[in-house]
């Protein structure tokens, strides 16, 4: 399990609904601009990815929201993979106010899709170690 990687956002007036608070599916926008924010930290590039000839899929996203998120709140999108030596990753994410109050959890399972073959890479892990200049931010 890797140590949570965080990215701060703003949440934007558009990203309401007629409630006034974030609309469900923004909550995917966060934790994906975290995962590439993670991934771009680590020296990955899509680029990178392209080139080596693989790409992130999203194979499952569950949601479980806590507290509601109005515009202008300060957030921080955390981002942790967890590995099982397989085909496929889990990522554990939190949406959290700046003042510790969890608004969200996301669980997601990932793989990394050989763009040819169009069939899941064995081992995403070693794929990661070699693309990445940091390693350990993926706990790797």
């Amino acid at each position: 399990m890797s140590e949570q990687f965080s990215v701060r956002v703003t949440v934007r007036g558009y990203e309401t609904d007629t409630q006034g608070h974030v609309n469900q599916s923004v909550y995917i926008n966060y934790a994906e601009h975290a995962r590439w924010s993670l991934l771009q930290a680590a020296g990955i590039t899509q680029t990178g990815l392209v080139g080596k000839g693989v790409g992130p899929v999203a194979l499952e996203t569950t949601i479980r929201y806590k507290r509601e998120l109005i515009a202008g709140d300060e957030i921080d999108v955390t981002c942790a993979f967890d590995w099982s030596g397989g085909k496929t990753f889990r990522i554990r994410q939190l949406v959290r106010k700046t003042d510790g109050t969890v608004a969200a959890e996301l669980t997601a399972v990932g793989g990394l899709l050989d763009l040819q073959e169009r069939k899941l890479v064995a081992r995403p892990d070693e794929v990661f170690k070699e693309l990445s200049s940091d390693p350990s931010m993926f706990g790797l």
